[in-house]
């Protein structure tokens, strides 16, 4: 699914590249052709660095899960709110666990925010502690850099410990 989510960024940019090239578009200095290929470049980057945040965010979060002890599926007991974008522009929604065994329980649940094209833009896990039998609680998952666009969250891996 990466992989799609960098050939869409990627195809999108070269696309703005091709057209303003194609337009003969320049910065005064040099001919459309070194205007595009500099452009094709800080797309080839910007491209690169989405990658690499997707890669880092879901390193991090498979670490997050495995330091989990003892945990049991718990993904039917999870459900994710709206998404929104908080104050400082990161997304942001609401992870709200059932804990539905006898006595009082954490969670570590993986919500995945996808494009709109359902490609994945960034992943977290976020701790819902200490549940008291029977009871609801929610926490919030906050995605790890601004996401731009329509953003939906889905629940990856829930455990329940």
């Amino acid at each position: 699914m990466r992989g799609n989510s960098i050939r869409t960024a990627c195809g999108t940019l070269l696309s703005l590249v091709v057209v303003a090239g194609a337009a003969g578009c320049s910065n005064g200095d040099g001919s459309a052709s070194d205007a595009a290929s500099k452009a094709a470049s800080a797309a080839a980057s910007i491209g690169s660095q989405a990658a690499d945040a997707v890669d880092s965010a879901t390193d991090s979060a498979k670490k997050k899960l495995d330091e989990v002890k003892d945990g049991v599926d718990a993904k039917d007991a999870v459900k994710l709110g709206d998404v929104t974008t908080d104050a400082e522009g990161s997304s942001t929604v609401t992870v709200t666990a059932r804990n539905t065994d006898d006595s009082t329980k954490s969670f570590a649940v993986k919500v995945d925010f996808k494009d709109p094209a359902g490609n994945l833009v960034d992943t977290v896990v976020v701790t819902v502690s200490d549940v008291a039998a029977g009871e609801s609680k929610d926490a919030t998952a906050r995605s790890t850099h601004k996401l731009s666009g329509d953003v939906t969250a889905t629940p990856g891996t829930a455990l329940r410990y």
